[in-house]
């Protein structure tokens, strides 16, 4: 099971709104349903007993909770070689895969494989599937096995390395 969602990003125009999308359709968003009937708090799972502030980073609270982006680069003060799982910051499900990961010049880690399965129709923002985490976009631009290329925030990350 997939252990994040992908969330279709738009860009709306001509006085649209994001509610008025949302009551035209229902929206299919990786594997679970957002229905228009529940309103626009229905997107985002927000648990009062945590305080996301506290717990999280100046940096990672605002890429993981406001959609921000990190500073291009950042992600060469954690480069490792080691092998293991990147997993949420914020929620600790695993994500990523070392094994995956490769380099292509933007800046930002990325991978061409995501754990688990997930669907997607364009440009996309990935969220994490338990805590509605921000972590980046998915580009059609990534090398084979999927031609897909996961760029995500390095601070939305924590890596675990593999058990010996």
């Amino acid at each position: 099971m997939s252990h994040f969602l992908i969330r279709f990003s738009s860009i709306v125009s001509n006085g649209a709104t994001v509610k008025s999308i949302l009551h035209q359709k229902r929206i299919f968003v990786g594997i679970r349903l957002m229905s228009p009937t529940k309103g626009l708090q229905s997107l985002t799972r927000y648990d009062q007993s945590t305080d996301w502030q506290r717990k999280l980073t100046p940096e990672q609270y605002v890429v993981t909770r406001e959609k921000g982006t990190e500073v291009v680069f950042f992600e060469k003060k954690k480069n490792h070689n080691e092998v293991g799982m990147d997993h949420c910051v914020c929620c600790d499900s695993p994500l990523f895969s070392s094994e995956v990961k490769y380099d292509p010049g933007t800046g930002w880690p990325s991978y061409y494989e995501a754990h688990g399965t997930w669907e997607k129709d364009e440009r996309t923002e990935i969220i994490c599937k338990h805590c509605d985490a921000h972590l980046g976009q998915v580009f059609d631009d990534g090398p084979v096995p999927t031609g897909q290329r996961f760029c995500i925030n390095s601070v939305a990350l924590n890596f675990k390395p593999r058990e010996k």
